[in-house]
């Protein structure tokens, strides 16, 4: 279990003679603000990362003294990026918009927007992190003023420099003070990541070591590659689930979270690639793609993402021996529903025998009770100059498969004339 440890600095305070206490309060607080980092797994901070890496909006839901603005200030200075926090709240719409100048010729000229001191100092650093703070405290017309920032970068006539990342955080309405749902169109514009804390790194942090936050390593190489993977994905289930592109939720309060769009579908194409590039682990990336377009979707896309990794069935027909097949039970299941299809698209007998061979060594590796239903599909597949292979006998302990394969024309004879064929014994 993790302990507070002292630092060696606090072993050995030391202070010149004759300070005050209020000088010797001050070197107190200095060793308290003493803090280490070290490297520790930490799935939400790496999606943090990784989305600060792909230049997307992050909003950080969670209760009060959960830990979200300690987080981005470690962040901040982990990426070694100055950090301007803009309390949302306390601000008119007018300083996210701009406030309107009068020049010397307004017809001629027209009145443009000035942007408030801090984007200006933002854009003169050219890079830098923007902690937009108690976002669900502010009313609606400062969140519809905060639309065009947060998508377009923009405050009045001045447009923010690609150095710079956005990072909101909020509080639940319900633990909000004096707390607004968030507007649908800002929502819908965030990659939403709900904080919350592990008692551990609390522990250890306090005893002054946090977790270090540092970008991805992005592989050169699987640049292309990922991008087309990212595509694929999205596009392949859109295009099956043509329902998932909009939905708007009916509830105000899910309105003000993640939920699927145009907009929202093109945050995960790029939170697909990014963390492929990178090696990301899958719960990096399901906290990324739910908190982009909804659990729901995002958990379907991630099920295609699953999917499009299978190995080729033609693959595995043609050397059914040595093949490798998923641990996951779902995969595995799918994997032997798409050999016994392939089969079922080109019937022959040498692909037949090979499909009851994989089917064996999926057995061998695996639950037995995943064949079943494939080697009922495949059972029926059987044409009637079809001798019934040997390696169905090794699946007698899972299913009566002999007896199924057998029998298999006459059932399909007996259908065909109108007879309800008994089931094999």
């Amino acid at each position: 279990m993790p302990t507070c440890t002292p630092s060696d600095a606090a072993l050995a305070p030391s202070h010149p003679a004759g300070a005050s206490q209020l000088d010797v309060a001050g070197e107190l607080l200095t060793l308290l603000r003493d803090r280490t980092t070290e490297p520790r797994p930490d799935t939400q901070l790496e999606a943090l990362t990784l989305a600060v890496a792909a230049d997307l909006p992050v909003l950080l839901w969670g209760e009060p003294g959960i830990g979200k603005t300690a987080s981005l200030t470690q962040l901040a200075r982990a990426l070694d990026l100055p950090l301007t926090t803009v309390i949302a709240s306390v601000h008119e719409p007018s300083d996210f918009s701009g406030l309107p100048v009068v020049g010397a010729d307004p017809a001629e000229e027209g009145i443009p927007m000035a942007p408030p001191d801090w984007a200006v100092r933002l854009v003169r650093a050219g890079r830098g992190l923007l902690f937009l703070d108690e976002l669900s405290t502010a009313p609606p017309a400062v969140q519809a003023a905060l639309l065009r920032l947060v998508l377009e970068r923009r405050i009045g006539a001045l447009r923010l420099p690609p150095g710079v990342r956005i990072v909101a955080a909020a509080n639940p309405r319900s633990s909000a003070a004096d707390g607004w749902e968030l507007s649908a169109p800002l929502a819908n514009r965030f990659v939403h990541l709900h904080w919350v804390h592990d008692p551990e790194t609390v522990v250890r942090g306090l005893g002054g070591t946090w977790p270090r936050a540092t970008l991805p390593r992005l592989d050169p190489e699987k640049l292309p590659e990922a991008v087309d993977f990212a595509r694929r994905a999205v596009c392949g289930l859109l295009s099956a689930r043509p329902g998932l592109v909009h939905r708007l939720p009916g509830n105000e309060t899910r309105r003000g979270g993640a939920w699927p769009s145009p907009r929202s579908w093109e945050t995960a194409v790029r939170m697909v690639a990014f963390a492929t590039a990178a090696g990301s682990s899958r719960e990096v990336l399901s906290l990324l793609v739910r908190g982009a377009v909804g659990d729901g979707p995002g958990l379907e896309l991630m099920a295609s993402l699953d999917r499009m990794d299978l190995p080729n069935p033609e693959t595995l027909l043609a050397d059914p021996s040595g093949a490798l097949l998923p641990e996951r039970g779902d995969l595995r299941q799918a994997v032997l529903d798409g050999v016994v299809q392939a089969v079922r698209n080109r019937p022959d007998k040498s692909r037949w025998d090979a499909a009851w061979t994989l089917l064996v060594r999926a057995v061998e590796t695996g639950a037995p009770d995943l064949v079943v239903v494939p080697a009922n599909t495949l059972a029926a597949l059987r044409r009637d100059d079809w001798d019934v292979p040997e390696s169905i006998g090794r699946l007698a302990g899972a299913v009566t498969l002999s007896q199924r394969a057998d029998h298999a024309a006459e059932r399909a004879a007996q259908r065909a004339a109108g007879v309800t064929a008994r089931p094999g014994r």
